[in-house]
């Protein structure tokens, strides 16, 4: 199939939209995108394959990270923090430390946050297609115009004067031909996750660190690719998240290997239920409740963008003159093994955090396109910290703030200009 129409190609087509941001995925990144550039005045799409808003919030996971810095006080606020508030006001929600020292979590009810970003988008102005996938764009030399996008009535156009890219696996910029790195093909790509909850459960009985003993110990017995990991409580008495699963070596871009991660992240889980019911106390009459939607992706295509974030400006804290969001995260990699490598920002949890240039959201040559969330421009090891959805949401607000306010390409949006944007919404630079 064509992944890239001329305008005159595209006329061909039913044109569905027509306005100022149009913005591909609806997770933590393209909901704050939305929700900036709606409240800034544009005329926004948001363009979501699934049935809900939320992303891998809403399917995968239940706790945001990112918000705090180890050791520290909160580093993201804006959109990402008032989401929170109002799912914490709402008693759908908890702050929560984490296992790893990673910083204080928000752990909230996943079906509250589908209505909660219904809630914030629609009331921000924006008008959400959900069933639709973008699957080619709209170009005009390098300058992004539009998306072709599937949906149940055929195929259709959207045009935008600019247009946001917060898929994840940065399908609209590697569609238009922007410069991307495959973390697949240099074979360091992080490892998929099928989560699960499961009820029933009296999670006092064992401590965390018990469970890990419990699993090494059981590990000749029972296939068990990750032997640490999460179980923590939720807001629903006696249920559990748990987040154990390992699927190593896929490229989550390529449809066979995708296909198959799912259905061994399925066979894990029920591995891992079985161990936690035969060996663990406190699980004598738990039972599974559900499986993710889908399995949890951390690494897939990242944008190469006009700065490429590294090692050590998320170690050294660094600053930068362009930032338009902070990080306090760890390096969190997953890359293979049955543990999980933690490198701290300044050498440990000591509430330091660094910027995120708006230079990493901007591709190196392709117009009126910026990326938001886990597929902007990083090393590997960088993006293993800057992934975390609090900053998904960081640099969504910020694309969505400067593609409504640009008045040609959002590629040549002026910093200060925009930081200033940001400051007067409440992001914490």
């Amino acid at each position: 199939m064509n992944t890239r129409y001329t305008r005159t190609e595209a006329a061909a087509l039913p044109l569905l939209w027509r306005g100022d941001v149009l913005i591909a995925g609806g997770g933590s990144a393209g909901c704050a995108a939305a929700v900036a550039a709606a409240r800034s005045g544009a005329d926004v799409l948001l363009v979501e394959p699934a049935g809900f808003l939320g992303g891998t919030g809403a399917a995968v996971l239940d706790t945001f990270y990112g918000f705090y810095a180890p050791g520290g006080g909160r580093v993201v606020a804006g959109v990402g923090w008032e989401l929170c508030e109002r799912l914490l006001e709402d008693g759908q929600a908890f702050e929560r430390p984490n296992t790893y020292g990673a910083g204080t979590g928000v752990t909230y009810e996943p079906e509250a946050l589908k209505r909660a970003w219904d809630e914030l988008v629609l009331g921000a102005g924006a008008r959400v297609l959900h069933h639709a996938r973008i699957v080619a764009v709209v170009l005009d030399g390098e300058r992004v115009r539009g998306a072709v996008v599937d949906t149940a009535a055929g195929p259709g156009v959207v045009l935008a004067r600019n247009t946001i890219d917060a898929t994840g696996d940065a399908e609209v910029a590697w569609r238009a031909g922007a410069a991307v790195d495959r973390p697949a093909e240099q074979n360091r790509v992080q490892p998929l996750t099928a989560t699960f909850r499961m009820g029933g459960v009296d999670l006092g009985a064992t401590p965390v660190a018990e469970l890990h003993r419990l699993m090494a110990a059981a590990s000749g017995d029972y296939r068990l690719p990750r032997l640490d990991g999460s179980v923590h409580r939720t807001v629903l008495p006696g249920v559990v998240h748990t987040n154990l699963t390992r699927v190593s070596g896929v490229d989550a871009t390529d449809p066979w290997q995708l296909s198959a991660a799912e259905r061994e992240g399925r066979r894990q889980v029920a591995e891992y239920v079985r161990f936690l019911t035969e060996r663990v106390p406190g699980y004598e009459n738990a039972y599974l409740l559900g499986v993710s939607v889908r399995i949890g992706v951390r690494e897939t295509r990242r944008l190469r963008g006009r700065y490429v974030l590294t090692r050590e400006d998320v170690l050294g804290a660094r600053e930068f003159p362009d930032a338009i969001a902070r990080c306090g995260a760890p390096i969190e990699d997953h890359d293979g093994g049955n543990g999980t490598i933690w490198v701290y920002v300044g050498g440990g949890p000591s509430g330091r955090s660094y910027g995120v240039p708006l230079r990493c959201l901007v591709p190196e040559r392709t117009g009126h396109l910026l990326v938001a969330g886990r597929c902007l421009s990083a090393t590997h090891d960088a993006h293993a910290s800057v992934r975390s959805m609090a900053q998904c949401m960081a640099a969504g607000q910020a694309a969505g703030t400067a593609a409504a306010l640009a008045t040609g390409d959002v590629a040549d949006t002026d910093p200060a200009a925009l930081r200033a944007a940001l400051a007067l919404h409440g992001a914490l630079l």
